[in-house]
């Protein structure tokens, strides 16, 4: 095939991942957000399935039989776990803004910057290879497709298709990858470009498997019984015990269970890209249905092609394109090479952001947080220094790659070298797993063991890879280190009888678990490992209350805080989440001295630029903490657990006693002040139905006295009495309705719903008034808003209600109303803003309460009936939430109302 159809044919299809990503932005920003779909969702997992999937498998089925299903097993078993496992990482990760594995481990042990560098360059060490395989089969491919050699060594970048392919992947990476500072913000383009991928490697697999069992072979049938006859094909897929095939194929099932959770990639799609935990639930069976389906030809291609090349002359890797090259179908040859392009594509690109945000975070940063230097000479564009760490180090790990696979990964195959990397990331999981589950688990235990874990891997996987490249002697494979034959790194203190992939997973689990629970035990966590501990364990307790389990002691002040966080998302958006916080938690920000809750939760919005080490770091440097002993902080926490507990009893165990004569003395007062309100309350519901009703009697009058009324006139006075009827109506339906909210009947019908939606539906509602009346209304969503649980009808009576009184005081033809919605930290917040004649501060006090002119009969009321904001009031709070208004007379008004998002 012409190496031009190719290159063009990669060219081409670059752009459709670039056009893809870019109208999938474009979309986001407009409200209409892709991401939110489970389907998508449940796609972008499959960039499990990389280039190895697409051409390896077909080789390991060939080389081991069936045992290569355990790299497909092992996550299809996990999947179902994942409601217990993933969900509780995704939890803790969207409370803490976690944005990567090191974040994750450094923040579960007390933030430690050492654990996040190591876990750092495991994963670089342990990850690089995988990539390097991709470019690996993205190269092997073009040769077998153009029939030419690999470039020499001195021409490896010029003259190599597979360099520029790199470097085109890693521009895709920086401007789809690192558009956005905050790591825990989604990457919507990239999201969308990897969905449409998983569809595509799964189309041209499926098509090319149809090839050969029906073009070539006469379906399945035909293809198994000539394999059967042939007995050295046929022994392979039956099992041997004596040949340690069952411990294969429990450490590849275990070593795929854990690749499903912990390779960088995985993490990046599954927990933070994650919009809504629910999107689980279809992940859950779709996931696996995926894997089932990009499988079912994967035996006829591995036999079609034994059967096809009974010489050998063809590397089972390359049976999914031999095979339509010997039959001269090109069409096919290139849709393969489409196919397998995308399976490596798709992986190299997530895999490089999630190891870039890495370096970022907790390599380079913490490093540079070091030398405050070279820190100040970046100190009013601390975000663009982060985000040009990001980009220098996707090419850094993109040239690397490409050196490996020119260098060593040449004398593998593909799936070797996928196995070595699934039993690097493996190590993670006793700090991962412990982490989450099991309190006693500190930071000596994993580090050691992680460190432990981590040596024996590369002694026992890594060093035979290295040994067979030329690196080191070979006399280590057969005598052992310093001629110790129990020092063998392929038969570690004489264990035998296992394959290298098994037999290196045996010993770094052995050492990494014996190492992180014995010292776990043996050691004593710090307070702030103990905080993090009991917050992991117990994250979906905690997670409703991270804001008043507040550990943090000491000085910080607010314009250092402010400053700091302005470094990294600008004046405008720093203001906006201070405000939205204090006002959550009744803050002044107009004190000095910072509040620890605002201390914390500074902390955590730069945990997602920064992670959560190099974030501590750098709120350190601008406070003066105090240090907490670890009594005090177990208090804290019991303290915290029991108000998650019962509320009720920590209120009353806070109640001291020489306050119960004045509380009683002010409970009378209420009780005096309430009975007077009803009876101002039932006043005024007599005068507001006494005022349509002598309008409706004097005008029935007029007209049954004069029955020779002109007939225009008669229509006017009778259209007249139906709308003072319908508002006699209205009153009477509103007085029941808050009868119903304030005797604790009214009950709310609970759905999923999108704040951006019922804001939309209200405004739709009131279009021809505010059209009527010449008034702009102009809507901000926050497309990152998630969706929670609410009665939709009473919210969209609250929007509604707000939005027509915005349109009652605007002046014609010059009002406009601005609404916007703002997700912070669990909380939605909705304000409707208009410019109109705006509320005096006398009445602001009182514009909630139920015809509130009857506190206060001098002060003159706005036309209506006093019932809609008292009702709106008592919907927010039966959420849970808070409404407020921000006014001035003449400058208009603000309300806003907050939702929690559980």
């Amino acid at each position: 095939m012409n190496s031009l159809i190719l290159v063009l044919a990669s060219l081409l299809y670059l752009a459709f991942l670039f056009g893809v990503a870019y109208w999938a932005e474009k979309r986001s920003e407009k409200g209409k957000s892709l991401v939110t779909n489970p389907y998508i969702y449940a796609l972008s997992l499959a960039i499990y399935c990389t280039a190895w999937t697409f051409y390896g498998s077909v080789g390991r089925a060939v080389s081991y039989g069936i045992e290569y299903l355990s790299v497909y097993i092992g996550p299809t078993l996990m999947m179902p776990l994942w409601w217990l496992v993933i969900r509780k990482i995704i939890r803790i990760s969207k409370v803490y803004r976690i944005t990567s594995i090191a974040d994750f481990i450094s923040s579960r042990y007390g933030k430690n910057v050492t654990l996040g560098i190591i876990v750092t360059l495991v994963s670089l060490v342990g990850v690089l290879p995988y990539i390097a395989i991709q470019l690996k089969a993205i190269s092997s491919s073009f040769r077998i497709l153009t029939r030419t050699d690999s470039p020499s060594n001195s021409h490896i970048f010029l003259d190599d298709l597979t360099f520029y392919i790199s470097m085109g992947l890693g521009l895709f990476t920086i401007i789809f990858g690192t558009r956005k500072i905050d790591s825990t913000e989604r990457h919507e383009g990239m999201v969308a470009a990897i969905a449409a991928e998983s569809i595509i490697k799964a189309l041209a697999f499926i098509i090319v498997g149809i090839f050969v069992t029906y073009g070539i072979f006469n379906g399945f049938g035909d293809i198994f019984n000539k394999a059967a006859l042939h007995p050295q094909l046929k022994s392979q897929f039956l099992m041997d015990g004596n040949k340690g095939e069952y411990s294969s194929w429990f450490w590849h099932t275990a070593l795929s269970m854990s690749a499903i959770l912990f390779l960088p990639r995985q993490f990046q799609v599954a927990v933070v890209e994650n919009v809504n935990e629910k999107h689980l639930n279809k992940a859950m069976w779709l996931f696996p249905l995926y894997l089932l389906i990009i499988n079912i030809f994967v035996l006829p291609i591995a036999f079609g092609g034994e059967l096809l090349f009974p010489n050998h002359d063809v590397n089972p890797d390359n049976y999914l394109l031999a095979i339509p090259l010997k039959y001269d179908a090109k069409f096919l040859a290139l849709l393969t090479y489409i196919g397998g392009f995308s399976a490596a594509t798709s992986m190299v690109i997530v895999e490089t952001i999630a190891l870039s945000i890495m370096v970022s975070n907790s390599l380079v940063m913490p490093i540079l947080l070091a030398y405050p230097k070279v820190i100040g000479k970046y100190e009013n564009n601390l975000s663009g220094l982060v985000n040009n760490i990001r980009r220098v180090s996707i090419f850094i790990i993109l040239l690397l790659a490409y050196i490996y696979a020119k260098a060593i990964a040449r004398y593998f195959s593909l799936v070797s070298i996928g196995m070595v990397s699934f039993a690097a990331v493996a190590q993670f999981a006793p700090a991962i797993i412990g982490g989450i589950y099991w309190k006693e688990g500190n930071r000596k235990g994993a580090i050691i063991g992680l460190l432990s874990g981590t040596f024996i891997w590369f002694y026992t996987l890594v060093l035979p890879s290295l040994i067979g490249a030329g690196l080191f002697p070979h006399s280590i494979l057969e005598e052992g280190l310093w001629g110790i034959k129990a020092l063998r790194p392929s038969a570690l203190f004489g264990l035998e009888g296992m394959d290298d992939i098994s037999h290196g997973m045996f010993w770094s689990m052995f050492f990494n678990i014996g190492s992180y629970v014995t010292f776990s035990l043996i050691t004593k966590a710090t307070s702030i490992e103990l905080n993090q501990a009991v917050t992991f364990v117990d994250v979906f307790s905690h997670s409703k209350f991270t804001d008043n389990t507040t550990i943090w002691r000491g000085t910080a002040y607010l314009n250092d805080i402010r400053t700091l966080l302005n470094n990294f998302f600008g004046e405008r958006r720093t203001d906006r989440v201070l405000r939205l916080f204090a006002q959550k938690h009744s803050l002044n920000l107009e004190n000095k001295k910072a509040d620890p809750k605002l201390v914390t939760y500074s902390e955590k919005l730069l945990a997602g630029v920064v992670g959560a080490a190099s974030a501590r770091i750098m709120v350190a440097s601008i406070s003066k903490e105090e240090h907490i002993s670890m009594d005090e902080v177990i208090n804290i926490l019991r303290a915290s657990q029991e108000l998650m507990v019962n509320n009720k009893e920590l209120r009353r165990k806070s109640i001291e006693l020489e306050k119960a004569t004045s509380e009683l003395k002010e409970a009378n007062e209420i009780l005096k002040r309430t009975d007077k309100l009803k009876d101002d309350f039932l006043s005024t519901v007599a005068h507001e139905i006494r005022t349509p009703l002598t309008s409706i009697r004097a005008l029935s009058e007029i007209v049954y006295d004069n029955p020779d009324m002109d007939q225009e006139e008669r229509e006017h006075f009778l259209g007249t009495v139906v709308k003072e009827s319908d508002r006699l109506s209205r009153l009477i339906n509103q007085v029941l309705d808050l009868e119903k909210y304030e005797s604790g009947r009214q009950k709310l019908i609970k759905e999923n719903v999108d704040i951006q939606e019922i804001v939309k539906d209200s405004i739709d509602a009131l279009y021809q008034p505010a059209k009527e009346k010449g008034i702009k209304v102009v809507f901000l969503p926050d497309r990152f808003a998630p969706k929670f649980e609410a009665d939709r009808d009473k919210l969209v009576q609250v929007v509604v209600n707000l939005i027509s009184n915005a349109i009652k005081y605007c002046e014609a033809d010059k009002g406009e109303i601005q609404i916007a919605t703002h997700y912070v930290e669990g909380a939605i917040y909705t304000s409707i803003q208009d410019n109109g004649v705006g509320i005096a501060k006398e009445f602001q006090r009182l514009i909630f309460d139920k015809f509130f002119q009857a506190e206060d009969q001098t002060i003159k009321k706005p036309k209506g009936s006093g019932l809609g904001l008292a009702i709106s009031k008592k919907i927010v709070e039966l959420h849970q939430g808070q409404i407020w208004v921000e006014s001035e007379v003449g400058h208009g008004s603000k309300f806003t109302f907050m939702l929690p998002v559980v």
